[in-house]
């Protein structure tokens, strides 16, 4: 899930040096809710998976 938010970020970052800021602002959006969907799964495991002695 960090790998595809972290491609479409550097697709966001192409995109935007070359000037296609339609295609640079969805795949800035596409990659900032990957990240926090990426983030909450995490927490979300970390929590879980801790056992009590």
């Amino acid at each position: 899930m960090l790998n595809y938010a972290i491609i479409f970020l550097i697709v966001a970052v192409i995109a935007a040096v070359l000037g296609f800021g339609g295609i640079a602002g969805t795949a800035a959006t596409i990659a900032k809710v990957l990240f926090v969907v990426f983030l909450v799964l995490f927490l979300v495991s970390f929590f879980k998976g801790r056992r009590k002695p």
